[in-house]
């Protein structure tokens, strides 16, 4: 039996937590920077023309290669925010129709600046064939350290995506718990358009949640920082001590500076 196609706009894919820390609706969620005019034009100039399309094909290898040996259905699987101080990891699993050059452009969300990040992160939930979204939270980081913490957010975002995929290309070295044949790729962000547009859909949802977790520990810059490592963000351990959001497990965040 065919599987219908479900949109990932009408999904909520991150759902609230057990302590109600992380807004229930805190998922994907489209912004306004597309319907403003936001265009091409806006991107790097590293990404028109010639060079443009020599990087688009570039980073079709691997999905060149995977389609050919029978799976049409190629799922790229990224995660944000391994490395931050508070907050969860959230990873996300992407199936991108990648032969339209459509996503031409996309590129490891380290690579892009905010703007290009929202308009890729618009036109990715626009154009994809599926889009899941996998979070763990900060107590669980601790417990289970960062490594598995976000194995397990990159497992739960290709278990929750809307379409099944035929085949996963995981940023890493590392292979995630699916039955679903799989490759990890190590820097797969900058290898793979699938993966790079997980990426993308990873951090923007990350960045957009802890904007919205900042209103409600004001005394911490999440907005600004993201929940990263910057002098600004232990100052305001050092001055406020750890919240709930807090991995108390890293270091510096228990005993500030």
């Amino acid at each position: 039996m065919s599987q219908k196609k479900r949109s990932p706009r009408s999904r909520n894919l991150l759902k609230g937590t057990s302590n109600n820390v992380i807004p229930a609706k805190a998922g994907i969620q489209t912004s306004s920077r597309r319907k403003s005019g936001t265009s091409n034009e806006t991107l790097d100039s590293r990404f028109r023309g010639n060079d443009k399309s020599e990087v688009f094909k570039n980073l079709l290898e691997f999905e060149v290669q995977v389609k050919s040996q029978g799976y049409p259905k190629i799922a790229g699987v990224d995660e944000a925010g391994r490395g931050c101080l508070a907050g969860p990891v959230i990873a996300a699993c992407v199936i991108l129709p990648w032969e339209e050059e459509t996503f031409s452009g996309v590129n490891d969300s380290k690579q892009l600046t905010p703007n290009q990040r929202d308009y890729f992160y618009d036109l990715i939930l626009e154009k994809a064939i599926g889009v899941g979204v996998g979070l763990v939270e900060a107590n669980e980081i601790d417990r289970i350290n960062i490594l598995r913490a976000s194995l397990k957010a990159m497992t739960t975002a290709v278990q929750s995506c809307s379409i099944n995929p035929d085949f996963v290309l995981v940023d890493g070295r590392e292979k995630i718990s699916v039955s679903i044949p799989q490759k990890p790729i190590i820097k797969g962000d900058c290898l793979s358009l699938s993966i790079a547009a997980a990426s993308i859909v990873a951090k923007v949802t990350r960045d957009r949640l802890m904007i919205r977790l900042g209103e409600k520990f004001p005394q911490f810059g999440f907005a600004k920082h993201k929940g990263y490592a910057t002098k600004q963000h232990y100052k305001e351990i050092k001055n406020n001590g750890p919240t709930c959001l807090h991995r108390l497990t890293f270091r510096g965040v228990v005993h500030g500076l």
